[in-house]
C-alpha cells in the first residue's frame, strides 16, 4: 500500500509545487518546478503495477487522475489547465502502463523505456494544450518548443536514476536471495 500512497502523494506534490513555485529557466529551457517530481511519478506507477498488476494500477490511475484533478482546481488552475493536466495524465499513464506490460526486460529497463515514453506525451500534451495560445497562451508559439524539450530532459534524467537505482536495489535483492539473506555477502 506504501506505493500507492507514494505514486498518489508524488502527483498532488508535483501539482502543489507546479503552482505554488515560478519555472526555472535554463537557457531556453522552461521547466515547472512540479516537473522534477513528475519523473518520479512513472517510478511509482511502475512500482505499483510491478506489485498489484495492471487491473489494479488502472484504478489507481484513475483515483490519481480524481485526485489531481481536484487539487489542481483547489489550488486555483483554470479549467482549461485543469483539463490539460488531466488529459496528459492520462495519456501519459496509460503509454507508461501498456509498455511497461508489454517489454520482457529487467524492471529497470521497463521503468526507464515507460516513463521515458510517458514523460514525453505528459509533456507535449500540457504545454501545447494547456500553455501554449492553443490553450491559456501562457506562452507564446516560440517558447512551446522548448518548454517540452526542457521538460522531457528533467523527466528523463529523474526516470535515468530510479532506472539505475532500482537495478542496484534488484541486484542487492538477488544477492540476498542467492546468498541465504545476507544481502551483505559478495
Amino acid at each position: 500500500m506504501l506505493r500507492v500512497l507514494l505514486y498518489l502523494l508524488s502527483i498532488v506534490t508535483a501539482n502543489v509545487v507546479t503552482a505554488a513555485f515560478m519555472p526555472l529557466q535554463f537557457g531556453m529551457f522552461i521547466i515547472p518546478m512540479g516537473t522534477l517530481l513528475i519523473g518520479g511519478t512513472f517510478i511509482f506507477r511502475d512500482l505499483v503495477q510491478n506489485k498489484f498488476g495492471r487491473a489494479r494500477t488502472y484504478l489507481c490511475i484513475i483515483l490519481a487522475l480524481l485526485l489531481s484533478a481536484s487539487v489542481s482546481f483547489l489550488i486555483g488552475d483554470t479549467l482549461l489547465i485543469v483539463f490539460a493536466s488531466a488529459l496528459s495524465f492520462v495519456v501519459a499513464e496509460t503509454a507508461d502502463t501498456e509498455i511497461y506490460t508489454r517489454l520482457k526486460l529487467p524492471l529497470s529497463w521497463r521503468v526507464f523505456y515507460s516513463g521515458v515514453v510517458g514523460g514525453f506525451f505528459d509533456s507535449a500534451i500540457f504545454v501545447v494544450i494547456g500553455l501554449s495560445p492553443l490553450g491559456a497562451n501562457i506562452l507564446p508559439w516560440s517558447s512551446v518548443p522548448a518548454a517540452i524539450v526542457g521538460q522531457i530532459i528533467v523527466k528523463t534524467v529523474i526516470q535515468s536514476m530510479g532506472a539505475i537505482l532500482l537495478g542496484k536495489i534488484h541486484v542487492r535483492l538477488d544477492k540476498r536471495i542467492n546468498n541465504g539473506g545476507n544481502a551483505l555477502d559478495g
